[in-house]
């Protein structure tokens, strides 16, 4: 299929080579995150205070929950849905070229070409946009775009609403997202996660965490997103009338250590591709992030060190380190 990339020429040598394999545990049990029911913000103060104190427990025990009623409508879900298919539909040639939606270029990423070992190899493709270039992209893909806008204009607000969530058992003033995390900061990526016939080798993201303040993820009812708690994977289930949510590290150093960024990954399928849209709440490049804690667990830092650092990483020893990286 000429959409496909080129994933099984790229680690051939890898798979080839027994050496570089890493099976996948078998017995991964299944877990349901937290629900919140936003629906309840309505109700007045002691039920905002409920939920207040749901978040907070929640991303400091799981690092991940999962929102209903959060206001994304079931329509914009299924345009989303059927409109990132058309696109990962598109010749492997033309979404290579940048000019494909006129986005910045490398914005249309594949697998992990630089890969030594298959644990750093994903067996994915995805867009990154950030939401500066929606409004430029290219009249053709209009509709595309009409979707992504009515998405992230509902997204962006409930990252917001729940950063200053999360902020209020810090004693982190509200603002401070409204001052730092402007609009033209974030960014949304569409993801596809091809079938793998080397699926009990290969996955279809690797390990990692996010460097953001908060990820809102939707995912369609395939399955395949796992998380690192208390020792183990555990696989998430999906379900339908939820957005996900979790930490990210610039939270977790904000909140001193209190919410968790987890680590968590996507295992792929031999016969079913997965699709998934993730929105990454950033604050702009150069704000100093400073842990709200004393003694302080973190040296404060800002985003352009912290994917300096990663980059050199990543360099180096073929994976991002993380909030490590950065500890007192």
């Amino acid at each position: 299929m000429d959409f496909e990339p080129p994933f099984q020429g790229t680690c051939k040598t890898l798979l080839q080579n027994p050496t570089h394999y890493h099976d996948k545990p078998s017995d991964v049990d299944e877990c349901e995150l937290p629900v919140i029911d936003l629906n309840n913000l309505k109700f007045g103060h002691t039920e905002r205070e409920k939920i207040v104190s749901e978040v907070a427990q929640a991303a400091s025990q799981w690092g991940f929950f999962q929102v209903v009623n959060h206001g994304v409508s079931q329509e914009v879900v299924n345009n989303m849905q059927y409109e990132q298919k058309r696109l990962f539909r598109q010749p492997f040639p033309k979404k290579v070229e940048h000019n494909l939606l006129n986005l910045s270029a490398n914005s249309y990423r594949w697998g992990n070409p630089e890969a030594t070992c298959l644990k750093q190899f994903s067996w994915s493709e995805a867009f990154h946009i950030s939401t500066t270039e929606i409004p430029t992209m290219k009249t053709e893909h209009k509709s595309l775009r009409s979707t992504i806008e009515a998405f992230v204009k509902t997204v962006s607000g409930l990252a917001r609403s729940l950063a200053e969530i999360l902020a209020q058992p810090l004693g982190i003033k509200p603002v401070y997202f409204e001052e730092n995390c402007p609009a033209r900061t974030s960014y949304l990526r569409l993801n596809r996660y091809a079938p793998c016939p080397f699926s009990s080798q290969v996955y279809g993201l690797i390990s990692h965490t996010d460097t953001d303040f908060l990820t809102i993820v939707y995912q369609d009812q395939v399955g395949g997103l796992e998380i690192y708690r208390d020792g183990r994977w555990l696989g998430v289930k999906p379900n339908p009338e939820a957005l996900i949510v979790n930490i990210g590290d610039f939270f977790e150093a904000l909140s001193n250590g209190i919410y968790k960024s987890i680590k968590h990954r996507v295992v792929t399928s031999q016969k079913v591709e997965r699709f998934s849209v993730a929105y990454f709440y950033c604050p702009s490049y150069d704000v100093v992030i400073k842990s709200c804690g004393k003694p302080a667990l973190y040296r404060q830092f800002t985003l352009r060190e912290y994917k300096q650092q990663t980059q050199i990483d990543v360099q180096e020893i073929g994976e991002k380190v993380g909030l490590s990286r950065f500890l007192l």
